[in-house]
């Protein structure tokens, strides 16, 4: 059954009109009045819904039953990740909502190649939330992962968190499997370098700050590769799989 986000409040018994976005996959796919759809509006849960009407640029759909089903992990994971070349950040954020990432925090630290002006970034923010939502309906997630604001790596560190920040870097001797096997679950915040890494005073600022530094191993991954690693680890050792 497909199933959409849609944010507006979702009432049982409510005739609704679906986003214009939504009433145009609907047509793509060839739906028919009738037809039994799925909607979510971030909040929690899901709604069992059937259309009412469907033209090319406007649908609507009654709403019928309420489902208290959640596909979230039992423990918060945030993925603070410092900016990718190209348009690996995309490929990150689609994983990590599907591997069930709460959080996005992109990070523009010393070594990143890709500068975005306020506008270029306000831009970007729009079109990575686009890709959130579309993995939250793929991956059957009715909660949209939060997508912070750029933040420049020196500001953010400095900033109180109440989750306990895992710094992930080669140098580091533990590794993150192995801290995992002795900690039980609990929240936290995977930080995860650009090409390069962070630099060494970032990587210090960061263990100053009460970062726990750990290593993914004896291999060296790449950006987009280490965080999704990461989480996927994280969320089998710890029994979310």
């Amino acid at each position: 059954m497909p199933r959409f986000y849609c944010p507006e409040p979702l009432v049982v018994g409510a005739t609704i009109t679906l986003p214009d976005a939504i009433a145009h996959h609907l047509h793509v796919l060839r739906m028919e009045t009738g037809a039994q759809v799925t909607l979510f509006d971030g909040t929690g849960g899901e709604y069992a819904a059937s259309l009412t009407s469907l033209e090319k640029r406007r649908a609507t759909a009654e709403v019928k039953l309420f489902t208290p089903r959640e596909a979230e992990l039992p423990h918060a994971i945030t993925l603070a990740q410092a900016l990718p070349e190209g348009s690996k950040m995309e490929w990150i954020i689609e994983k990590a909502v599907e591997l069930g990432a709460t959080a996005i925090q992109p990070l523009a630290a010393q070594r990143c190649v890709v500068r975005l002006s306020a506008d270029r970034a306000s831009k970007k923010a729009a079109h990575w939330q686009g890709i959130i939502v579309a993995a939250a309906e793929q991956s059957g997630r009715n909660r949209l992962p939060h997508l912070a604001d750029i933040a420049d790596f020196s500001a953010w560190i400095g900033q109180h968190d109440m989750h306990r920040r895992i710094l992930l870097t080669p140098r580091a001797e533990q590794p993150l499997s192995d801290w995992a096997r002795h900690h039980p679950p609990q929240p936290v915040t995977l930080m995860i370098g650009p090409e390069g890494g962070f630099s060494d005073a970032e990587e210090k600022a960061a263990l100053d700050h009460g970062a726990l530094a750990l290593s993914m191993g004896p291999r060296i991954l790449r950006t987009e590769t280490a965080g999704l690693a990461a989480l996927s680890a994280l969320t089998a050792l710890w029994g979310a799989m």
